[in-house]
């Protein structure tokens, strides 16, 4: 210990750090001063038998820390390429918020209660609720991490609570399509990709690929990821006959590693005749090339697919479609919604879908509501000839 001007300070050399370890006591009392430094001492021995550093890294390398980390669980395949640069994305923002020079070493637990406010009055176009909170989960996740790895004092932020989120049923209706709406979209996209548009062939083509994209999405109810990154091997054609009439159905092969929950199924779809149209329109030069691709090599951007189907949902006219929370990934809430409503079981819907049962039912119960409404005001009445018509 020593005195400077007025308060009295700790000092503590680091042999492994090669640097005194230096704090102000914030007293003129000598013995008031003797009492902290033994506190800083036994807080600091305690600290560094545990194996932490004493002096702080930056928020910004710790991020970068963080990101390496997680890397090695891409090449792993425990996440897939763009789960990484979506935890990237959200820890560019909470950078943004903390500071880059900010060191780890002195946050506090509530150092992020402003994050939502921040979020809002900083972005142009208003953040969705869900979008900070999975924002907020990601940055917990890393402080977790860097807890752990003795970067940080603590393992997590005490975000101000949200409002609840409303995840019913009207929530799940407004974001998907009625058949109506489906049908006129179906029609949109037809003209949208129609020859009479005078387009040169470079747009011709990349609106067929998204317009096909969409249609098997409507049909096969893959996730986004799991739909960008199918390959061509991973899709077989068959003919199977069924009332009377023989259909093309497509059996998909979904691998665990582009699974969101890693985990591979393969179902049957209906309508395999798009992937033989989008076949001829794309030409696939080797088996393992990606489906949905404009140059035979790196996935169709997501960029690329919300232009264009905006561009589609606002040529079929939807209504409300300005505030809905329509995007491509409400086709595969289209595709339950149709299964559901077609008579399959939940079971079967789930294993198509690659999802559980208990979220199915959580997700799409009042569908199940109306089909029990349905069959309890059902009715008939017997003909003359002993026929029983329904009505």
């Amino acid at each position: 210990m020593y005195k400077r001007g007025e308060y009295w300070q700790f000092r503590l050399w680091l042999p492994k750090e090669n640097k005194y370890a230096r704090k102000s006591l914030r007293t003129r009392s000598e013995s008031t001063a003797v009492e902290r430094g033994k506190a800083a001492y036994l807080e600091i021995y305690g600290n560094l038998q545990q194996g932490k550093s004493y002096f702080s890294i930056t928020t910004k390398e710790g991020v970068e820390k963080y990101l390496s980390f997680r890397k090695r669980d891409v090449e792993l395949g425990h996440i897939v390429s763009g789960r990484l640069a979506t935890i990237a994305t959200h820890l560019q923002h909470f950078l943004s918020f903390i500071g880059k020079d900010t060191k780890l070493k002195e946050l506090e637990r509530t150092d992020c209660e402003n994050y939502f406010y921040h979020r809002h009055k900083t972005t142009n176009t208003k953040v969705k609720q869900v979008t900070v909170q999975n924002e907020q989960s990601t940055i917990n996740a890393l402080m977790k991490w860097l807890n752990k790895n003795g970067e940080t004092h603590i393992d997590s932020f005490e975000f101000k609570k949200l409002p609840r989120l409303d995840k019913g049923n009207e929530a799940i209706r407004r974001a998907t399509l009625t058949n109506d709406e489906y049908e006129t979209l179906y029609r949109a996209m037809r003209t949208y990709c129609a020859k009479h548009n005078k387009l040169d062939d470079a747009e011709l083509r990349v609106r067929k690929i998204v317009q096909h994209y969409m249609l098997v999405a409507a049909n096969s109810g893959l996730r986004v990821g799991e739909q960008k990154q199918l390959r061509w091997s991973d899709v077989q054609l068959e003919r199977h006959s069924a009332n009377g009439s023989e259909q093309t159905l497509a059996r998909i092969h979904v691998r665990a590693e582009t699974s969101k929950v890693r985990t591979s199924r393969t179902f049957l779809c209906r309508n395999g005749q798009y992937f033989e149209r989008l076949r001829e329109i794309s030409k696939p030069k080797r088996a393992d090339e990606l489906v949905f691709t404009l140059d035979g090599e790196s996935e169709i951007s997501k960029r690329t697919l919300l232009y264009h189907w905006h561009k589609m949902i606002e040529l079929a006219d939807i209504s409300d479609r300005e505030i809905r929370d329509l995007v491509p990934y409400s086709l595969r809430h289209f595709m339950i919604t149709q299964r559901i409503m077609s008579g399959l079981t939940f079971r079967q819907i789930a294993d198509m879908c690659g999802t559980s049962v208990a979220q199915i039912e959580k997700t799409y119960y009042h569908l199940n509501d109306e089909i029990r409404l349905t069959n309890a005001v059902a009715d008939y009445k017997r003909n003359a000839d002993g026929t029983i018509e329904v009505l």
